[in-house]
């Protein structure tokens, strides 16, 4: 453990990190100006190769190339100080013929002191680094930043769909966008700074054509030195300093390959690499025979090819083994699981869980959900939620696909927190074909019902599509339909999907930004379990919760005259979703058809409205409700016989015990009041509900 004292001493060092990375970057600029001495050229030379070997082996434990973000700036650097260091031993080898040890090192003991043989090499590192791996990594920074710029508006749409259907928080989405934005930019800058690399070898290449020239020049003229023996010495300087330039040139550039290279990575290279490349053993031990046959049955020489077909067969063995023993352990722990499942108390409770929604499919339908099998019934379910939560305002729960065995293999089942809500059957391979009114043929099919709208529909073969279509046909394919049902039903339950946890998940998003009328209404005036009450009175009716600040501010001022739920979801209607009401139901030219109550009956139902301590309610005479409910079904059949949505209006004081009056017998009835229509609409009366 460190003392406080190191502690302190590594902090304040660490503070003046920046100013001695620019001090380093000035002294590099200044080398190319100021002569160095051998010794310190020496040393800088050896640091030159160090940061070559670290930035390769730093870039092979990388998981994530934005792990090393800075790179691009860093190849920049390297480039620059390599740069620095050959106009350094230029100058030394052309003024005086000594470029210190390390160079001359190179030139002796790597090439043997032959000028030709070192040129040779040198060539070839300088063909390999710029031919192969230069080439190779500029291609893949150009590419890897042209797809990565391409994907980022799917990527960031998907980011905004899993935010809007909650699978995300809003912090975790900035943290993703922040991300692909950081991704975009790495390789952007990588696809520049690969040019550093590429110049950086032909300027190798010509510094060395400049010292041999130069050398010779200097040598014969100058010196007066034979052509033979000026070649031999600066020959071989030059070779020993283009060996030990190019030496860390070319771990830099593999660095590159390797950092562009690393998509889809699940670990570092060596990990991935062991990992895929010996994940086989049955091909190593085959390759361990073919190696085998070759040493024992053909002319090449036996021993190299026998010893490599043993290492190849025993490492396939061992990995074999290895497997086989892992694939026990797994099948061993799974089976303790079961056992432990049933064994533990403790995991009976989530027998006791039950889902929101859920949808159950027979299994020829798992077709339609499986994405491996084409399906894409996940991703409707996923744009359902995001709609529904800019429809509605609330955040759908996760809805559980799963098949069911003991369904109809062409049925699927909807469940509401365990109970059956809705059933229908699909033809897979079929198409549901509706009549759109201006049918001019009549198709052959499966006489059926559309379920979303309970339509007359006939299921059609899919060579019957495009002449049902010519004929006028509404044409759906099965996962439409399926997905359409399964909206309209989230929309007319969605009052029971919002419980209390919603609500509080609901107000603590905005709480942020609207904590005055948040901390004046809870808990001080209503609680969330009033608050929820009151959005699932407008939900059940159709009517969004999007504008919760408008609802929770209408709440926090008429909580203070009383806590009537029905008076209060009247009281936000009116004042916070007028508008929102009508621009919701009125025509194209600004038109409301309605149904109005008598006088009479208005006042009838309103001197039967009766007040409690648990709200008020609706105390009218059994014969009389009847009465109304046989005036209102009358005239609702005449205006939808005349294509118009039949439209209840009525007083302020009324609405709300009218809709509760009428909810068992026409639950889909719309029924508003005076206060909630903008002046801008034109309001024409359709009929009168009398008794």
């Amino acid at each position: 453990m460190a003392t406080p004292l190191e502690s302190v001493q590594r902090r304040n060092l660490g503070q003046y990190n920046d100013v001695l990375f620019a001090i380093a970057v000035i002294l590099v600029v200044v080398m190319f100006i100021i002569p160095l001495p051998t010794f310190l050229l020496d040393l800088l030379l050896t640091l030159n190769i160090s940061l070559g070997l670290t930035i390769l082996l730093v870039s092979m434990y990388l998981v994530n190339p934005l792990e090393l973000s800075v790179f691009p700036s860093l190849l920049l650097i390297a480039t620059l100080f390599r740069l620095a260091l050959n106009v350094s031993t230029t100058r030394l080898i052309l003024g005086q013929a000594n470029a210190g040890k390390v160079i001359e090192a190179f030139g002796d003991f790597v090439v043997g002191g032959n000028y030709v043989v070192g040129f040779v090499i040198f060539v070839i590192l300088v063909v390999i680094q710029f031919v192969v791996i230069t080439k190779g990594s500029e291609r893949v920074s150009e590419v890897a930043a042209r797809f990565t710029l391409d994907a980022m508006p799917g990527k960031q749409m998907s980011i905004d769909a899993d935010l809007s259907s909650g699978l995300i928080t809003e912090a975790e989405a900035r943290k993703k966008r922040e991300e692909i934005r950081q991704e975009a930019d790495f390789y952007g800058a990588m696809d520049g700074a690969s040019k550093f690399v590429k110049g950086d070898a032909i300027a190798g290449i010509i510094i060395t054509l400049i010292n041999v020239l130069g050398g010779l020049v200097i040598g014969v003229i100058q010196l007066n030195l034979p052509i033979l023996d000026a070649l031999q010495t600066y020959t071989l300087l030059t070779v020993g300093d283009g060996l030990v330039s190019q030496i860390p040139a070319l771990l830099i550039s593999t660095a590159t390959g390797i950092v562009v290279t690393r998509a889809a990575s699940e670990g570092n290279l060596g990990q991935d690499f062991t990992k895929q490349l010996f994940n086989q053993p049955k091909t190593l031990m085959m390759v361990s025979a073919v190696i085998l046959l070759l040493g024992v049955l053909t002319p090449l020489p036996t021993f190299p090819f026998l010893l490599l077909s043993v290492i190849l067969g025993v490492i396939g063995y061992i990995i074999y083994q290895a497997g086989k023993e892992k694939e026990e352990e797994m099948v061993f722990d799974q089976e303790e699981e079961e056992i432990e499942e049933y064994r533990e108390p403790e995991n009976l409770s989530q027998l006791l869980q039950v889902d929101p929604m859920e949808l159950e499919v027979g299994y020829n339908l798992i077709p339609l959900v499986v994405p491996e099998q084409g399906g894409d019934l996940l991703d409707r379910v996923s744009m359902i939620r995001r709609q529904c939560a800019l429809e509605l305002g609330i955040i759908i729960p996760p809805i559980r696909i799963r098949d069911n065995m003991q369904l109809e293999p062409n049925y699927y089942r909807v469940n509401l927190r365990g109970i059956e809500i809705a059933q229908h059957d699909i033809k897979v391979d079929g198409y549901l074909a509706m009549d759109s009114g201006m049918v001019t043929e009549e198709i052959n099919g499966r006489e059926t019902t559309e379920p979303a709208f309970g339509l007359p529909a006939i299921w059609i073969d899919e060579d019957d599509r495009e002449r049902a279509e010519m004929a006028g046909y509404t044409v759906v394919d099965p996962p439409s339909v399926m997905a359409t049902h399964l909206t309209e039903l989230i929309k007319s339950h969605a009052y029971e999907l919002l419980g209390r946890q919603e609500v509080k998940e609901l107000i603590d998003n905005i709480k942020e930004d609207y904590s005055a009328v948040i901390n004046e209404l809870i808990p001080d005036l209503l609680t969330i379990g009033q608050v929820q009450k009151v959005l699932q009175n407008l939900l059940k009716e159709g009517i969004s919760v999007r504008d919760l600040v408008s609802i929770l501010e209408v709440l926090a001022d008429q909580a203070k005259n009383t806590h009537d739920i029905g008076i209060l979801t009247e009281y936000v209607r009116q004042e916070a979703l007028s508008r929102h009401i009508s621009k919701k139901y009125k025509g194209d030219n600004n038109e409301l058809y309605v149904i109005t109550l008598a006088p009479e009956l208005e006042e009838e139902i309103s001197n039967s409205i009766q007040h409690s301590d648990q709200g008020s309610y609706i105390a009218l005479n059994p014969n009389k409700a009847q009465q109304i409910f046989n005036s209102l079904s009358e005239k609702v059949e005449q205006i939808a016989a005349q294509g118009i949505e039949p439209i209840v209006l009525t007083s302020p004081i009324v609405r709300y015990h009218f809709k509760q009056l009428t909810e068992q017998v026409a639950p889909n009835l719309t029924v508003l009041s005076f206060n909630e229509l903008e002046s801008y609409l034109n309001v024409q009366t359709v009929g009168m509900v009398k008794v």
